[in-house]
C-alpha cells in the first residue's frame, strides 16, 4: 500500500503551527583533490599511535558515520561497531566515555561549536581562530574548527593515541608534548610525510615545497568530511524547498515536533540543532569524563569547560539529521532505542530514575565503570536537579508520529557517503569493514 499523503489544503496549517526553518544551509566549496586526500586519511590507522585505529573505526558509513554502540572501545581493540573486541594482548583500561557522534552536515557554516560540551569553537580573537583545550599552545594553519577537531582524538590515549608509552605518539602525549617540533602531531605529519603515496598526493594540494605540517592533514580531513557527510536531501528538504508533501505520519509528527510536542524550541533550523547546551536528565554510564586525578564517574559537560555550576550536566543540542541511523543516542548513548530517547525528553527525572543498564548497547567487555554511577543516589540527584525540561503528555499515537516526522530526516542517498569506503589506503594498513 502506498503511503498517504498530505493535501495541499493541509499544508498551511502544519505550517502555521509554528515557524519552521528555511532550507538555507551553506556549504564551502571543496577542492576535490583535497577531498579525495582527506578520503584517504580518513580511512587510514597510520594517524593512530599504534597503526590500528582510523577515523573510520568510529565514525563509519556502515553505522551511520559513528559507531554504533553507547560508548566505544578505541586503542586496545579490533573490529567494527558490535563486532569490535578487546585485544587480549593489549587491552584497554576504560570505554570512550562519550558517543561517537555523527558526522552529518559539519561542513555547513553553521556548525562552529564542536564536540559534547563545546570545548572547541571558532574563535577569531584567537591567533588560530579557534578556542580549543591547549589555549595558546594551539597550533595556526587549521581552515576552521572542523578541522582541529577531526584531529583531537588522536592526541587521545583511550581513542587513538595508545596507552602509556607504548609507541612514539602516545609518549609525546603522556609527556605533555602536543604541539611543535617532536610533538604528537609533528611525529604523525612526519609519518604521513615519509609515504610517498602521500607526499605526491600532498604536493597537489599544498605544493612540493611545503613540508606536511598536522594541520594541512586536519585540513584534508575536514574536506572530505563536508563533502562526504553533506546529507540535506531528505523528504523534509524537499518539503521545505518546494512544498513536496509529507507523508501523512510524519506530517503530523512535523506539526506535533514544532507545536505541542516543543522538539524545536532546541532542535531548530534546517538541521534541527540550535547549537546551544541543555540539562535534560540523561543518565550516566561509563566512565564519566574526569582529570587522571579525579576518582569519580560522572560528566558535567558544558560545565567541565566553563567551571560554572548552571552548566554542569549541560550537553551540546544534537541535529537530527540521519538520526534514524546513528543510534545509540544521548551523549554516551545511554539509550540504544530512538523511541526509548524521545520518551526521556516527555520525563526526563522519571526516565533518569527508571533507567536500567539494558537500554545501553556495548561491544564487548566489562568495566566496573560501565554503571556505576547510576548506582550513586546523590549523584543521580544532581543529574535529575538540573533537568530544564518541564514534563509533556503525549500518546502513544503521537509519539510515533514524531518517530515519522524523525524518519523524515534521513537522507537515504547520502548514508553510504559519495565516494565510499576506499579498498585501500597509502599506508599499506587494513581498512576497516563490517564483516558480511
Amino acid at each position: 500500500m502506498r503511503p498517504l499523503m498530505l493535501t495541499a489544503a493541509f499544508l498551511p496549517a502544519i505550517a502555521s503551527a509554528s515557524p519552521l526553518p528555511k532550507a538555507d544551509a551553506i556549504f564551502p566549496a571543496q577542492d576535490v583533490t583535497e577531498v579525495e586526500l582527506g578520503w584517504q586519511l580518513f580511512y587510514d590507522p597510520i594517524l593512530s599511535g599504534n597503526r590500528t585505529v582510523a577515523c573510520a573505526t568510529c565514525h563509519h558509513p556502515d553505522l551511520g558515520t559513528s559507531d554504533g554502540v553507547s560508548l566505544g572501545l578505541g586503542d586496545g581493540a579490533k573490529g567494527l561497531g558490535l563486532e569490535r573486541k578487546i585485544d587480549a594482548t593489549n587491552p584497554p583500561e576504560k570505554r570512550i566515555p562519550r558517543n561517537a557522534p555523527a558526522l552529518w552536515n559539519l561542513g555547513a557554516t553553521e556548525f562552529t561549536v564542536f564536540f559534547h560540551d563545546g570545548r572547541l569553537e571558532d574563535d577569531p580573537t584567537r591567533p588560530s581562530g579557534i578556542r580549543t583545550p591547549l589555549g595558546g599552545e594551539m597550533e595556526t594553519g587549521f581552515d576552521n574548527a572542523l578541522a582541529a577537531q577531526a584531529m583531537f582524538p588522536v592526541l587521545s590515549g583511550d581513542e587513538m593515541a595508545g596507552h602509556y608509552s607504548e609507541n612514539d605518539v602516545s609518549q609525546a602525549v603522556r609527556l605533555g608534548q602536543l604541539t611543535g617540533p617532536g610533538g604528537a602531531w609533528d611525529i604523525l605529519a612526519k609519518r604521513i610525510e615519509s609515504i610517498p603515496a602521500y607526499r605526491t598526493a600532498f604536493d597537489n594540494v599544498i605544493g612540493t615545497e611545503e613540508p606536511i605540517k598536522f594541520h594541512h592533514i586536519a585540513n584534508a580531513l575536514a574536506a572530505f568530511i563536508t563533502f562526504e557527510w553533506r546529507a540535506d536531501t531528505s523528504a523534509f528538504d524537499a518539503y521545505l524547498r518546494d512544498g513536496t508533501p509529507l507523508e501523512q505520519n510524519a506530517a503530523a509528527g512535523m506539526d506535533l515536533f514544532y507545536g505541542k510536542a516543543k522538539c524545536g524550541n532546541c532542535h531548530s533550523g534546517q538541521f534541527q540543532t540550535d547549537h546551544g547546551f541543555h540539562a535534560i536528565a540523561l543518565p550516566q554510564i561509563g566512565p564519566g569524563k574526569a582529570a587522571p586525578f579525579e576518582r569519580h564517574n560522572r560528566d558535567v559537560g558544558r560545565g567541565r569547560v566553563t567551571g560554572h555550576e548552571e552548566d554542569f550536566y549541560r550537553f551540546r543540542t544534537p541535529s537530527l539529521r540521519n538520526i534514524t541511523q546513528t543510534g545509540p543516542y544521548g551523549h554516551n548513548g545511554a539509550y540504544t532505542s530512538l523511541e526509548s530517547m524521545v520518551r526521556h525528553h516527555l520525563d526526563p527525572v522519571g526516565s533518569l530514575r527508571a533507567y536500567v543498564e539494558a537500554n545501553a548497547t556495548y561491544s564487548d567487555g566489562e568495566f566496573n565503570t560501565d554503571f556505576k554511577l547510576m548506582r550513586d543516589d546523590p549523584e543521580v540527584i544532581e543529574i535529575a536537579a538540573s533537568n530544564e525540561l518541564p514534563p509533556i503528555d503525549l500518546t502513544d499515537l503521537e509519539v510515533a508520529q514524531i518517530l515519522g516526522f524523525l524518519e523524515s530526516l534521513t537522507d537515504y542517498d547520502a548514508i553510504q557517503g559519495r565516494l565510499g569506503v576506499p579498498e585501500s589506503v597509502p599506508s599499506g594498513l587494513p581498512v576497516d569493514q563490517l564483516s558480511n
